[in-house]
């Protein structure tokens, strides 16, 4: 079993199914424990909204009814004058119902915008919490588009039926009760009429929300792929044309594009066949509930104000009704962005059980790893039983062909990947007994793959720390990027944009150098720190580097072996073993596997 994809990866949407909604939706709710405050405005402000809309129809009834025995009294033959007094009073306390209905709706939109509000801000902190906690390895197994779908998207569905949903929700269950109540007081065999319809609607909406839920979740599932595939081929857009593969991913875009297209079809389809056929099933019932009416009024069974009132109660019946049956859909798209995001709230966390915090000033910097063995996957170990001493101030090179395994043995020195078994040692001190965090402030690193963000480049350099503008000048000086940063526009605040694209990649390497130069750690570890620069910058770093490290353990992974001639070790890797290790001139001397790599390279 491949131990991390069987931990960090996320499912894909070919098995990605909603398995649990009640337990979904319980999870939610657990967000709303402390807005119990807001809540409770929320729900009273809706019920009391709600009633004044289910009494208002029989009190407009009363209007009907005096005018009506006025008219018929009329026909009679007897004197009778329509009461005004008694309309305009019913009128009043009307308009104060529907003023009284207006302000408790506003009242209610905005306590519930701010709980939905409150709760998708702590739903975002707990994302941004666990993603900051989670290893390395979680973001090799899964795509940057596809979590960053999650968060933005599903966590943005969620907010929208949080605000829209609950309240109507809750309007529609009070609508319908009173209702109910207001029909069976007029007449309880028209009632059963109406209440013949709601077993047809609600099999009509169980069976469409069944449809439209898995349409739903694979359509967020694939617009997750498409945003991963788009921010990869947009991002390394010249790659893609110096390889002629415009038209390939044109046809994937499309092919994924219309995937998505389909499945939000499909899912509006049957999100919207559900109104029509509700509509019609309501329809057919008013009807009958129209011929039954007049019946009753004839026979004096009821009043013609209670016949007006009954058939507005009939109709409004049918809103709350269409209300739930819409929400289904929005509930059902709302669980499957909720289960997305909840997936990666429930990835098992980095757990951190070092307790000791090394003191810098008094790491000396010797390392030692000790009978490690380590594989990304457990059936397929990479390193076996490694044996490595790197004593206080030495430089440690660290050379080998593409995929010799140099980068993993300072991923785990980093402990970014946790090792199978052995031990890593700092100053006697096992790794796993130190706070991560206190590790890795005791390295400096400059990776291969260079790291810049929006904002100056002075603020770029001191990243992480809270340097003067002076030490950040000295720093860059040390890096050989001095020069080029006061050739620019505005200097040191110059403006590196989003993709760092207005600086060269050489320039980019030399600012993440001078980053690490500015940690002041004993300890660092140089990824093919070089290999973005040219030979002229290269022999100006190196010159530097070699200030730099003095009276620091530096561990070096080179690819130009030129660089590293005056390492006091130099490790060569092969298939994730040592295979070699001594100076520069004692493998040379060997004549093994170095000397045919330094001189392959000479040659060239």
């Amino acid at each position: 079993m491949k131990k991390e994809v069987q931990k960090y990866q996320l499912t894909d949407k070919e098995n990605q199914r909603i398995k649990n909604p009640k337990s979904t939706f319980s999870r939610l709710l657990r967000y709303l424990k402390n807005k119990k405050g807001l809540l409770v405005l929320t729900i009273i402000s809706t019920i009391i909204a709600t009633v004044l809309t289910v009494i208002a129809p029989n009190i407009m009834g009363l209007i009907t009814t005096s005018i009506g025995e006025t008219v018929s009294q009329r026909f009679d033959g007897v004197e009778a004058a329509i009461d005004y007094a008694y309309i305009l009073r019913i009128i009043g306390i009307l308009l104060a119902m529907y003023i009284g209905y207006s302000l408790l709706n506003y009242i209610q939109n905005i306590a519930m915008g701010a709980v939905s509000q409150d709760i998708v801000y702590a739903m975002r902190e707990d994302i941004d919490h666990k993603l900051m906690n989670l290893p390395v390895s979680f973001y090799d197994y899964n795509k940057a588009g596809d979590i960053l779908s999650r968060v933005t998207n599903d966590v943005n569905t969620i907010s929208n039926t949080l605000q829209q949903s609950v309240t109507t929700f809750l309007s529609a269950i009070v609508q319908i009760t009173g209702i109910i109540f207001m029909m069976f007081r007029i007449s309880k065999m028209m009632t059963l009429v109406v209440f013949f319809t709601i077993p047809v609607s609600a099999l009509v909406v169980k069976k469409i929300a069944g449809r439209s839920r898995e349409y739903f979740k694979e359509q967020q599932d694939i617009l997750g792929d498409l945003n991963s595939d788009i921010e990869e081929i947009y991002g390394a857009h010249g790659v893609v044309k110096a390889y002629g593969l415009e038209n390939e991913n044109i046809q994937n875009f499309e092919k994924k594009n219309s995937d998505l297209r389909e499945a939000g079809k499909w899912a509006n389809f049957f999100s919207g066949l559900t109104m029509p056929l509700m509509n019609f099933i309501n329809n057919i019932g008013y009807v009958v509930v129209a011929i039954a009416g007049g019946y009753y009024v004839l026979k004096g069974q009821i009043k013609i104000g209670q016949m007006q009132a009954f058939m507005q109660y009939s109709k409004n019946f049918t809103q709350p009704i269409n209300q739930i049956g819409e929400m289904m859909n929005m509930i059902q798209s709302t669980l499957a962005s909720a289960e997305r995001v909840f997936e990666i709230i429930d990835v098992v966390d980095d757990v951190d059980k070092g307790k000791i915090v090394l003191d810098p000033e008094k790491v000396t910097g010797r390392v030692a790893f000790e009978h490690v063995d380590f594989g990304y996957y457990e059936d397929e170990i990479l390193i076996h039983d490694l044996n490595i001493e790197a004593k206080p101030n030495q430089m440690v090179a660290i050379v080998g062909p593409t995929g010799a395994g140099k980068s993993t043995l300072v991923n785990l020195l980093m402990r970014f990947y946790e090792i199978n078994s052995g031990d890593i040692t700092i100053d006697g001190i096992s790794i796993y007994d130190i706070k991560k965090a206190s590790l890795r402030r005791n390295f400096a690193m400059v990776l291969q793959d260079t790291w810049l963000f929006k904002g100056s480049i002075k603020d770029n350099i001191r990243y992480g720390s809270d340097h003067t503008d002076e030490e950040v000048i000295e720093a860059a000086k040390a890096a050989q990027a001095d020069y080029f940063i006061r050739t620019l526009p505005n200097g040191y605040d110059t403006i590196i944009n989003e993709e760092a694209s207005n600086i060269s990649e050489g320039q980019k390497q030399l600012l993440t150098i001078a980053r690490a130069f500015l940690t002041g750690a004993n300890m660092l570890i140089l990824d093919e720190a070089t290999s973005s620069v040219d030979t002229r910058t290269e022999n100006l770093i190196q010159k530097a580097m070699d200030n730099l490290m003095e009276g620091k353990t530096s561990f070096v992974i080179a690819h130009r072996l030129s660089t590293i001639v005056n390492a006091d070790l130099i490790l060569v890797m092969n298939h994730g073993d040592i295979i070699e290790q001594g100076s520069h001139q004692e493998l040379l001397n060997k004549n093994g596997f170095y000397a045919d790599l330094y001189n392959s390279q000479f040659e060239e």
